[in-house]
């Protein structure tokens, strides 16, 4: 038990590391994630309102599709 629990930690450690590795090398060359057409954006005078629907889903798909390839290999 305690050996598995060691290997979650360190998975989900290196993962983290390697998605904040991702984001700092692409930095300002992703600015098109959230502003995917059909992320809602309404904004008024002194009220703003941001759902990137879209963006999150994309994201729902890649996530599902890993955590799938990685429950097959592993």
């Amino acid at each position: 038990m305690e050996n598995s629990l060691a290997k979650i930690l360190m998975m989900a450690g290196a993962g983290l590391f390697l998605i904040g590795l991702i984001i700092y090398l692409l930095q300002g060359k992703g600015s098109w994630f959230g502003h995917l057409p059909g992320d809602i954006r309404v904004e008024k005078e002194n009220f703003q309102l941001y759902i990137p629907w879209v963006s999150m889903l994309l994201v729902s798909v890649i996530l599902s599709v890993l955590f799938h390839l990685f429950k097959r290999f592993f």
